[in-house]
């Protein structure tokens, strides 16, 4: 029994080191997105900045709102006066 518990332990551990993408997205679709938004100058502010990088990401509204709030959950991105996001990783690192 302890075992199994220990177990279970380290596989609650090493999946909350994972960087799990939002429900509807894939890790594909998170690499597209950064890609699509370092193009743009790493700031997502306004609908000049949401659309481009849905269509160069291929992602609908939503996912691009979900992708943006799960950088900002995991540290990803950092929040703006104002409004918007600026992303912090990858090529915006």
């Amino acid at each position: 029994m302890r075992l199994k518990v220990i177990g279970l332990g380290l596989v609650v551990t090493a999946l909350a080191g994972c960087d799990v993408p939002p429900q509807g997205t894939s890790a594909e679709d998170v690499a597209k997105y950064q890609k699509a938004v370092a193009s743009i100058g790493c700031v997502m502010r306004s609908e000049a900045d949401y659309l481009p990088v849905e269509l160069q990401a291929g992602l609908t509204r939503q996912q691009t709102k979900d992708i943006t709030a799960f950088h900002l959950s995991t540290g990803k991105a950092v929040k703006l006066e104002g409004g918007g996001a600026k992303l912090t990783v990858g090529a915006c690192a």
